[in-house]
């Protein structure tokens, strides 16, 4: 079977395509023959530097396919399930850029009919994340569905990014009202399509004058993408809201004023899916499936999010392409 892997930190060209054997699946795996595989900027950063914990590394957390064999204490019905992959290099030598990927059976979860394996290779980190960001508010809920986020209203920043478009789609399933910021009228489009009832451009507009006209108590959940945007969101906050900050772009400290936000019972919460507890993990597991199967989340660009493919050969530029700020999900097709 062919590969993509590094054995050691670095650009895009320490990635390899080799030949490997198929690998069988031991006690409690099964191997899936992968159709599509994601690329998420944890994979690129990655790879440029970490050191390479196993000796070889095969990329990419997120993939989708079918089941073709599995291990012992799997059910055997479960060959020929189509399913979609999730954190499948994390603490692995054995992404998804390869033909067959033997993973944890219950981090291969079944993709409901219906939806198309591009969508099952995009849930992993931006669902599951954007999941996390919506459900750490003081009053819960602990996972999504149809009303859960009824009477809430969310402020997505970054509207057009992967997490930002799957935490729209999310919380507007949940039902909850949704603002987003986006930096031009190209994405404005963007997330307008993945379900924003509220896009404001922040290069042109004042971001807490255009929230405040909205929502004038302010916000309840603010699903953040950069630390600098600390300041805005103090001033756009709702009593006991919460700020779940997913990335530091374009920096790694954030600094907030101390007594107006004790005044309102507000929260930072900072999210790495890597190290969610297991039950919030879990319970994201069920309700993006959940979601996925009421046909509620989408990919491409209809809902906001348009692809980028690329050959499994070509691996290195699908890598680049989101170093370098690709808008939309890249996928790489294997299959």
């Amino acid at each position: 079977m062919r590969a993509v892997i590094y054995r050691e930190n670095g650009p895009s060209d320490v990635l390899k395509l080799v030949e490997r054997p198929v690998p069988e699946p031991g006690p409690g795996d099964v191997r899936v023959k992968m159709h599509v595989s994601a690329v998420n900027p944890t994979d690129w950063k990655g790879r440029a530097g970490r050191p390479v914990a196993f000796g070889e590394q095969v990329p990419n957390e997120d993939g989708a396919g079918v089941i073709d064999a599995v291990g012992g204490g799997v059910d055997p019905v479960r060959t020929g399930e189509r399913v979609w992959v999730w954190l499948a290099a994390h603490q692995r030598p054995s992404g998804t850029a390869q033909e067959y990927l033997v993973i944890p059976s219950e981090r291969a979860v079944a993709l409901p009919d219906g939806a198309s394996f591009e969508l099952g290779a995009d849930i992993g980190v931006p669902f599951l994340t954007a999941h996390r960001t919506l459900t750490v508010h003081e009053g819960g809920p602990a996972g999504l569905g149809p009303g859960a986020l009824d009477g809430r209203t969310v402020l997505v920043a970054g509207g057009a990014g992967a997490v930002g478009n799957a935490a729209i789609q999310l919380a507007r399933w949940a039902g909850a009202t949704v603002l987003t910021t986006v930096s031009s009228p190209e994405k404005a489009a963007l997330a307008t399509a993945a379900g924003a009832q509220h896009v404001i451009n922040y290069r042109t507009h004042d971001v807490v004058a255009e929230v405040r006209a909205v929502a004038p108590n302010g916000v309840d959940i603010l699903v953040e993408v950069s630390a600098a945007n600390a300041g805005i969101d103090v001033d756009v906050l709702a009593a006991d809201g919460v700020v779940a900050i997913y990335a530091g772009n374009p920096g790694d400290e954030v600094s907030v004023p101390l007594r107006p936000l004790m005044a309102i019972n507000a929260r930072w919460q900072f999210v790495l899916l890597y190290t969610v507890p297991e039950p919030a993990k879990a319970a994201a597991v069920a309700a993006v499936s959940a979601a996925a199967a009421a046909g509620a989340i989408d990919v491409g660009e209809p809902v906001g999010l348009p692809l980028h493919r690329f050959p499994l050969e070509q691996t290195a530029a699908a890598h680049d392409a989101v170093q370098h700020g690709a808008v939309g999900k890249v996928l790489i097709d294997i299959g």
